[in-house]
């Protein structure tokens, strides 16, 4: 990849940033520049760097919360699109660019008759923010199907392939992540500029691994089914529970699960279990993982806490979902102070009832929780 000599124009100062976040809440940014190309990103990204400027990288803004106060820097916003497609051997390679919209590339992925993404259907944000969280969804995970990812490492001003075995992919995170993310938010070290899927070629879903989907398409789980009855069932299930974007529908004005399910030790899942029998409560769903420990489901520990959906925040400008307990949503006047103190409230409750501390999943700029 060539870079380009000249320098991007940025926008006006003092740009808003909750027009770029799906929670339509943020403060300005200093300086916006919008990039379109791989070669676009790396050049705006240079130019911060080389003018000492703090940097934001965003792409969907559906995993970002940023604080009022805004962003004292440069935003670069990904708006690199399309994908290519290579097929050989029963096995296609998908790449793609960093800013592309993600479920606009699974829907065509679908249609094209490519396997591997359809449970990943109805997510917010671009592709390139999916190995930085390892986005996952209905019993499947990015880790599943990453081949590699294309990198701007800031530290060595290089443009890099990296294995996805290399990015220390793990539940809902990875080595972007904690070194710095990207693609939708954070002060990057490595920014991402394109992804490599490996999809397969007959048409069928990956094997339905989630209950609640296999029961929804009447199927057995670990069996396959058509690709488009599969993007259709897992809309659905999403709809149901406010997390397909809709500007009509303030339930979607979210950054999703905004807690990740606690992953703990078999007795502190011994304990949370004690402790709702005691409360006369049903029991708390749990999972083993493949590392001996156990992951608890977050929305089941919020509601046994005593936080139902549509719990209101400190000010009727937020509150939890109406249809999802583990979404916090800004209802159209609401502001990142007032969304952050209902957060606090509801980690609150559920370390008092259970002794287990929620952590945030989105990426949280200019703000804090504690």
């Amino acid at each position: 990849m060539s870079s380009p000599t000249t320098r991007l124009a940025p926008s006006p100062s003092a740009t808003p940033l909750a027009a770029l976040t799906t929670l339509r809440l943020g403060g300005p940014a200093r300086r916006l520049v919008r990039a379109g190309t791989a070669e676009e990103i790396v050049a705006a990204v240079r130019a911060a760097d080389a003018a000492g400027e703090r940097l934001l990288v965003v792409g969907g803004g559906s995993n970002l919360v940023v604080g009022d106060d805004g962003f004292d820097g440069t935003v670069v916003h990904l708006e690199s699109r399309g994908h290519t497609v290579e097929r050989h051997d029963g096995e296609a390679l998908l790449c793609v660019e960093a800013g592309q919209d993600w479920d606009e590339l699974v829907a065509a992925t679908v249609d094209a008759g490519l396997g591997g993404l359809e449970c990943l259907s109805g997510i917010p944000g671009c592709a390139g923010a999916t190995p930085v969280q390892n986005v996952g969804a209905y019993g499947v995970e990015i880790a599943d199907l990453l081949v590699d990812v294309t990198l701007h490492d800031r530290a060595t001003d290089e443009v890099v392939t990296v294995p996805a075995a290399d990015l220390g992919l793990d539940y809902r995170t990875s080595r972007l992540k904690h070194g710095g993310a990207t693609g939708d938010g954070g002060g990057a070290r490595e920014v991402v500029l394109a992804v490599r899927f490996r999809l397969t070629t007959d048409g069928l879903s990956a094997p339905i691994r989630y209950a609640e989907l296999a029961r929804t398409l009447g199927v057995e789980p670990g069996e396959r089914a058509p690709l488009a009855d599969v993007r259709a069932a897992v809309l659905g299930l999403r709809r149901g529970k406010g997390m397909v974007l809709d500007e009509a529908d303030h339930d979607t004005w979210s950054a999703g699960s905004f807690f990740t399910n606690p992953v703990v030790a078999p007795a502190v899942a011994d304990e949370v279990a004690r402790r709702a029998a005691a409360a006369d409560q049903r029991p708390v769903t749990a999972w083993p993982t493949a590392d001996g420990r156990v992951k608890l489901s977050a929305a089941a520990l919020i509601e046994r806490a005593g936080v139902p959906r549509g719990h209101p925040g400190p000010d009727a400008g937020v509150r939890v979902s109406t249809r999802h307990t583990l979404a916090l949503t800004n209802r159209g006047g609401g502001t990142t102070a007032e969304l952050l103190a209902l957060a606090r409230d509801v980690r609150g409750r559920v370390e008092e009832a259970f002794g287990v501390r929620l952590v945030p999943e989105p990426v949280l700029v200019g703000c804090a929780l504690d």
